[in-house]
Parts: structure tokens; C-alpha cells; sequence
């Protein structure tokens, strides 16, 4: 085992260094198009009868009057100091802004995440068992539909038939789903009461997301299982007589777990970024309304601090994905 441990040691360092300079060059890259856009925040914050020289001298305080290479070197300065830097608009620090908004995206895009494998992965499965028969060609137009619609569409169309259809047509409140926010508004609930509520108000943002993300995972899953289905062994084992739940079971889904496990992992990263229209279309304040927020607001600090975010949970998935897959299937390994 330590001789394994050594052996795999120089591909592991090899792979860190490689995700921290990939994420040095997405930081990088980012920073650039962010300050090359269009659009001065200056003109934003000040009032409409402000002149040119209180935009010029708010200008100043933000450092924006400076070279790129300055603004980028004292940026960097601080975030290897542990400080991403002060919002534009809300004069706050842009860590404490991220950490108000990520656990709302987590808890929102965790539960959706949950749910898209629990019913995702069984519908695949259910799909390549009956591959080429009317039940899967139905499946099969469904998810296609429901992965091909935008998400935004998606949320209206859930929006008109559970809130303000469940209304006209004379639904117990009980049964009509709030479409915006995270609670009732002018509510002061606390305990259980308090999170049913919360609960009641993301029926409809987890149900779109997971519906979404669903789709695509019973996609992915009927394609692999029907692939090992297809396998010489696989008709060796039912000709030696082991039962349809053993063959699934102890082979098939055997050789499909690796994939899975791979695959979760790298969905994980959408746990927050798949969220942005979802969150905005709800008005729940997490990380996808925060980075559209800073984007209309030429809010530098913050669409850097929420791409820091991103693109660390992004390269941290692949990164934890490539490592894992030949501990779960050692015929991958290199």
C-alpha cells in the first residue's frame, strides 16, 4: 500500500498544480473581461445630478482611475492576504456579501441535486430495462423536452399553473405555491413554523431544478446501463441462471457506479451556479441573484469574488472527479 501511495504521489502533485494554475488563469482571464466591459460603476453610483468631477473623484476612491496592471496587482495583493476587496454598491466586504448568499444556493441546489440523482439515475435505469419499447420512448421524449427548455420558461410556466392558476381557480391557499421570495413577507415565524415555510416557498425552485437536472442524469444513466447490458457477461450471468435483481444489482450497477459517482461529483458545481435564472425569476437572495445583481451594477469586487467561487468549485470537482475514478474503477487508473 505506501509503495501504491508513492507511486500514484507525483501524479497527484501533478494534477494539484495543474487545477491551481488553471484557476490562477480563470481568476486572471476574468479580471480582464470584467474590467474591459463596458460600462463605468462610477456613473452608476453617483445621483443623475451629480458632475463629471464627483464621478471622477469617486472614480479615484474606487482605484478605477489607475492602470490595469495596478488594479490587478493590488487586487491580488489582497486576495492572497485573505480579503477579496469591498463592494461598490453595498459598501460591505465582498466575503461577508458571498457568505450571507452561498448557503442559501447550497441548500437550494443541495436539495435539488439530491433529488435529480434519487429520481434521475431509477428513470435511466427504467428507460435502458425497456430500451426500444413504447415506455422508453415516451421517457425519452420527456426528458429530452423537459432538458432542452429553458429554465426560465420552465419556472413561468410552474409560476402560472401552481400560483396563480391554483388562485382562479379557487384552490385552498394551502395548495397554492408562493412564486417570489424565501418566506412570507410580513411573517414572523420561528422553529418548524419558520421552516415549513421556507420549505412551502422552494417547492417550486427545487422542482424546476431537479426536473431539469433529472433529465439530463436519466439521459446519461440509460445510455450506460444499456451499454453494459450489451456486455457478453452480462448474458453469461442470466444464461447461468441468476435472477434479474442479481444481474442488475451485483453487475450492473457495479460497473455503472464509477460513472455515477464521477458524475455527481462533477454536478456538484451546479449546486451554485445552475441557480442564476432560477434564483432570479424566485427572488431568492443567493448567489445567482447576487452575481446578476453585481453584473447590471458594474459591481466589480463582487462578480470577482462570486467567480473565485465558481471556478474553485468547478476545478475542485474535476479535480476530486479524476482522482476518485481510479479508486472506484482501477481499470481507469493511470
Amino acid at each position: 500500500m505506501p509503495i501504491a501511495s508513492a507511486a500514484h504521489a507525483p501524479s497527484l502533485i501533478r494534477r494539484v498544480g495543474g487545477a491551481i494554475v488553471l484557476f490562477w488563469l480563470v481568476v486572471t482571464i476574468t479580471f480582464a473581461l470584467v474590467r474591459l466591459a463596458p460600462g463605468d460603476p462610477a456613473l452608476l453610483l453617483v445621483p443623475p445630478t451629480a458632475s463629471r468631477q464627483d464621478a471622477a473623484r469617486l472614480r479615484a476612491e474606487l482605484g478605477l482611475d489607475r492602470p490595469l496592471a495596478v488594479q490587478y496587482a493590488r487586487w491580488i495583493g489582497g486576495l492572497l492576504r485573505g480579503s477579496m476587496g469591498e463592494s461598490f454598491a453595498l459598501h460591505r466586504s465582498v466575503g461577508s456579501v458571498v457568505a450571507e448568499a452561498m448557503p442559501v444556493s447550497l441548500s437550494l441546489g443541495g436539495s435539488a441535486l439530491l433529488i435529480t440523482f434519487l429520481v434521475g439515475v431509477p428513470l435511466g435505469i427504467l428507460q435502458a430495462v425497456y430500451r426500444g419499447r413504447a415506455l422508453d420512448r415516451l421517457l425519452t421524449i420527456a426528458t429530452t423536452t423537459v432538458y432542452a427548455a429553458p429554465s426560465f420558461w420552465i419556472a413561468l410556466a410552474l409560476v402560472a399553473v401552481f400560483t396563480y392558476g391554483a388562485a382562479t381557480w379557487g384552490l385552498p391557499l394551502a395548495m397554492r405555491l408562493p412564486a417570489f421570495g424565501m418566506q412570507s413577507p410580513g411573517s414572523e415565524l420561528h422553529g418548524l413554523r419558520r421552516l415549513l415555510d421556507v420549505a412551502r416557498h422552494a417547492v417550486l425552485p427545487v422542482m424546476i431544478l431537479a426536473a431539469i437536472g433529472a433529465a439530463g442524469i436519466a439521459r446519461y444513466a440509460r445510455t450506460s446501463v444499456a451499454d453494459v447490458l450489451r456486455e457478453d457477461w452480462v448474458r453469461t450471468a442470466r444464461a447461468k441462471g441468476v435472477t434479474a435483481r442479481g444481474v442488475y444489482l451485483r453487475h450492473v450497477l457495479a460497473n455503472v457506479l464509477p460513472a455515477m459517482v464521477v458524475l455527481f461529483a462533477l454536478s456538484l458545481p451546479g449546486v451554485v451556479a445552475g441557480s442564476i435564472f432560477v434564483e432570479s425569476v424566485f427572488a431568492w437572495p443567493g448567489m445567482g441573484r447576487l452575481m446578476v445583481n453585481a453584473i447590471s451594477a458594474r459591481d466589480y469586487p463582487v462578480v470577482l469574488g462570486a467567480t473565485l467561487w465558481y471556478a474553485g468549485l468547478v476545478i475542485a470537482a474535476n479535480l476530486a472527479a479524476d482522482i476518485a475514478l481510479p479508486l472506484l474503477d482501477p481499470r481507469r487508473a493511470r
